[in-house]
Order: C-alpha cells, then sequence, then structure tokens
C-alpha cells in the first residue's frame, strides 16, 4: 500500500511513492532533469505556464510508477506540496488563462503596498498578519489593472497546488485557508476571507475557489486522468500545502517553538506559533499552518531569502572552474577561513526581498582585494552571505518573542554542504538536526493523514529518518559574529 507525493517547485515537479507501513520511499523522480523555464519578459517579473507543471508531474509519475511496479489500486492518497504565492487564473474550463506569476515576481509590491495604506497598519497586521506586499492578492490587483479584458474572463483564481488538484479531479475547484493566508486573502480576527482585501481591491468573492481542510478528501482522482496516469480512479486527493509550511510538515514542525529550515532556489526558516503574532514591519510572513483550524491556533512565521540557491548556482556557472560539481566547489569554498578574508556577498540579487520590506537591493560585493581574493573567496562569501541572511530574519523572529535553539533541515540542497551548516549553526548558536526527507514525501504522508490512514503527524512521521546532528563551533564562533557584523554593515550601506 502506497502513497503518492508532489513537490511542485519552481525547477521541476517531484513525485515520490511512499511505503505506508515502513514509511520508506518506494520511488521518486523529479522532471524535468534541468532546471524548468522562467519567463521573464521585463525586469523584475517572473511566470512559468502552469501547463508546464502538469505536464511535468505527468512524466514523473509515469517513471515512479514503472520503477516501482505499484499497481493503480496500490496507491491509496495524493497529497501535493506546491510553490507558494503564485497566482494561477482559471476559467469556467479549468483552462489557465496567462501565464502563472509566481512567487519571486516583483511587479505587484506597489500594488501591495497601497492596499496597506488604505487598510492601515495595524488593521491589515492584526487581522491579515502581514501586508499584501508582493502576494497573491496584489499580483491579481496587477492583472486587474493591466489586462482588464482577460481579468473579466476569471472564473476563478488559485494558488498552483490547487490548480494540480483540479487537474488531477478533472475540474473540482477548491482551496484551503492556510492558501488563502499565503495569498493574503485570509482574515485571521473574523476566520473568513478578507471583506478589507476584497473590498479595496474591487474583487468578486466568488472569484475565490471552494474552501476545504488541507487535511481531508478534498476531490478524488477522475477516470481519464486515473487512465493517463496509471492511477485508479476515485483514489483521493487528500492534503495539500505550500512547500515551506509542507517542508515543515515533512520534517514534523508542527507545535509551537518548533523551527525548520530549507536552502533551495530560496532558503526559508519556518518556526510555529501557538498564538496569533506578527512583526510590526511585516519583515517576516505569519501565515496558517497546516494543521491550523479554527479551534487551535498554529501559525507558521515565515523568513523567505529569494537570493540563496540561486546565489549558489550563479556562482557555479560564472566563478566557479568549469565543470566543478557543487559538492567539489563547497570543498573549494571550505579551503578559505571564516570570513573569506574581509569579503561580503550580499545576496539579494532574485527580487525584491520581504526580509528588506520589499525593497529590491540586488546582489553586491564588497571589500573585493584584487591581490588577495580569489575564486574560492568568493564562493565561500556567497554561502557565508547566504548564512547571514538567514541570521537577519532569525533575529527578527525572536525579537516577536520565539526561542530558536534548535533548527530542522533536510539533508537536501545547501544543507548537503558542511560548511554551510556549520556557518549557521555557529552565528545563530542553533544546533541543526538533519533528517532523511523532503518535501514530496511529506506531502505523501500528509496525504495519509488526510486520508486516515494515519490517525495523526506522530504516527506518520514515527519513521523519519534522522541523519546527523551539528553543534555550533564555539571554539570559531567570535569569527563567525565579526564576520556577521562586518556583512550587515556592508548591507547598510545598501538600503
Amino acid at each position: 500500500m502506497y502513497l503518492l507525493g508532489y513537490d511542485v517547485g519552481t525547477s521541476s515537479v517531484k513525485a515520490s511513492l511512499v511505503d505506508v507501513e515502513t514509511g520508506k520511499c518506494k520511488a521518486t523522480c523529479f522532471w524535468p532533469e534541468k532546471e524548468a523555464p522562467i519567463i521573464a519578459n521585463k525586469p523584475g517579473w517572473a511566470e512559468q505556464e502552469p501547463e508546464m507543471w502538469w505536464e511535468n508531474l505527468k512524466v514523473a509519475t509515469s517513471k515512479i510508477m514503472a520503477e516501482s511496479g505499484a499497481k493503480a489500486d496500490e496507491v491509496k492518497a495524493i497529497g501535493i506540496s506546491y510553490q507558494m504565492h503564485g497566482l494561477v487564473c482559471v476559467d469556467k474550463e479549468g483552462k489557465a488563462l496567462r501565464p502563472s506569476i509566481i512567487w519571486c515576481d516583483g511587479r505587484a509590491v506597489p500594488y501591495g503596498n497601497a492596499a496597506f495604506d488604505a487598510i492601515g497598519a495595524e488593521k491589515a497586521l492584526s487581522h491579515l498578519l502581514n501586508s499584501p506586499g508582493n502576494f497573491t492578492a496584489a499580483k491579481l490587483a496587477w492583472v486587474k489593472e493591466n489586462e482588464p479584458a482577460l481579468y473579466e474572463k476569471i472564473y476563478k483564481i488559485m494558488l498552483p497546488g490547487d490548480y494540480i488538484a483540479m487537474k488531477l479531479s478533472g475540474g473540482a475547484m477548491n482551496t484551503t485557508i492556510s492558501g488563502l493566508s499565503e495569498g493574503i486573502f485570509w482574515d485571521f480576527k473574523e476566520g473568513k476571507v478578507s471583506d478589507d482585501v476584497m473590498n479595496y481591491f474591487g474583487f468578486s468573492r466568488d472569484l475565490i475557489a471552494d474552501i476545504v481542510p488541507t487535511f481531508a478528501v478534498q476531490s478524488t482522482v477522475c477516470k481519464e486522468i486515473a487512465d493517463e496516469l496509471g492511477l485508479a480512479e476515485g483514489t483521493p486527493i487528500s492534503y495539500r500545502g505550500g512547500d515551506q509550511p509542507n517542508n515543515a510538515l515533512s520534517l514534523n514542525v508542527m507545535n509551537p517553538g518548533e523551527i525548520a529550515a530549507t536552502g533551495g532556489t530560496s532558503g526559508v526558516v519556518y518556526g510555529v506559533l501557538g498564538e496569533v503574532n506578527y512583526d510590526k514591519l511585516s519583515r517576516v510572513n505569519t501565515f496558517a499552518h497546516v494543521n491550523h483550524t479554527p479551534e487551535l491556533t498554529r501559525l507558521g512565521v515565515l523568513l523567505c531569502i529569494n537570493g540563496t540557491g540561486i546565489l549558489n548556482a550563479w556562482m557555479r556557472r560564472n566563478v566557479a572552474p568549469e565543470g566543478i560539481s557543487y559538492s567539489e566547489m563547497n570543498v573549494l569554498a571550505d579551503t578559505v577561513e571564516i570570513g573569506s578574508n574581509g569579503l561580503s556577498i550580499i545576496p539579494f540579487g532574485n527580487g525584491a526581498e520581504r526580509i528588506l520590506q520589499n525593497k529590491e537591493i540586488g546582489c553586491s560585493i564588497h571589500g573585493l582585494n584584487f591581490n588577495i581574493h580569489t575564486k574560492a573567496h568568493l564562493l565561500r562569501a556567497a554561502q557565508e552571505g547566504i548564512v547571514f541572511s538567514f541570521k537577519q530574519g532569525i533575529d527578527i523572529m525572536q525579537d516577536m518573542g520565539m526561542s530558536i535553539t534548535n533548527i530542522h533541515a533536510g539533508h537536501a540542497n545547501m544543507f548537503l554542504n558542511p560548511m554551510f551548516r556549520r556557518t549557521l549553526a555557529s552565528v545563530t548558536g542553533a544546533t541543526i538536526d538533519l533528517y532523511n526527507t523532503d518535501g514530496s514525501v511529506g506531502a505523501a504522508k500528509g496525504a495519509g493523514i488526510g486520508a486516515g490512514i494515519y490517525k495523526d503527524n506522530n504516527e506518520a512521521f514515527a519513521t523519519l529518518e534522522h541523519v546527523a546532528t551539528v553543534e555550533p563551533d564555539l571554539k570559531n564562533q567570535q569569527a563567525y559574529l565579526d564576520a556577521y557584523a562586518r556583512w550587515s554593515e556592508c548591507l547598510k550601506k545598501e538600503l
């Protein structure tokens, strides 16, 4: 008996088939093997075709079903993780009317800022827990003003995971409170779609899809799609969550005080709160966690840095010796002393950064000396800059009252790099526990919870594999803190 999980990311769609009893991944595949394209017709824009996600999902599903030899009726439930904050506009037939405006697109910042001012900072933050900023609601406002003829054709708006669930079911259009909150459509005080947001932007309530629980049978796979994918008709779609709340789920981070981190294309620290709270400058985001209900407050405080893994990839393509692997690049960076001999890199080169109050300052290099600095120094300074951006956000979260002494992370992406995780542990003073899991496996187990196959998250993640513990390097901690202080001064000059 298996559970099928999808992770609809920016770079690819990953599918994993998880054995219910052992919790082990039977087969996994991501597609495409090279990074999926992002459409950037203007500076600061970022779009992807929703149909591309669907086609990639079909390929990944075909591959894992063939690899595993699983029979259609052995797959008992499906869960979906997806890139957050994207806007998908569909007509009555479920056809996407335009490319999705995805998470790192910066065009909607002025619309969100105007809404924040009009609603009022105190009311917006106390009800929405965020400024509308650059999130889904503001992106829809951009479409309304700049593509009015297309806007009039919209039947429903969706997040990327909602779109995939609709495709699997053959047309069921629904969403979740967690999803609506990440789009800044949800009023936490009123417990409903925000009247303030809808009225300010002039949106019809009819644009919002039906709301279903995050863990529940939300819809089922239709016959046509079941036949195409090699699944059974009626297989329940019983969980969906944005990639960062889902990453926390994957690490069994569900209760107040627990922290999850990830370092993919973007970098994230995500902590769970048990009471309504927010950053008064809205530099970190607060959304409904996957287990939030009207009866149980569980909020995810999300620090997201856009320019993390993408900076590391840029360094590999443009700075590192040609043909070098990421692991070889990490070894080269680790030959340089802590602090990169006075070199600092500000990593914010992938659009507007929430942590900087939606400013787009770009990536910059400080202290470069042509006589002493090498490729290795640049590589280390880039990775230290990424860690220091994490540290900056963690400081904000601690100011909100969150105690961060332990970080859970998947043994993947940038957390594969010993120098990266050692630097993060040392500069924050937190112990890092690494686990062998990922978003698609977490989505599969989430589906098991939603379908009632597991009684709760503790049963679902009882088999979560612990890989390693990383302690702060107390002997050299001051060197890390000095490097962070220098980096912070460089950032101030850019702001």
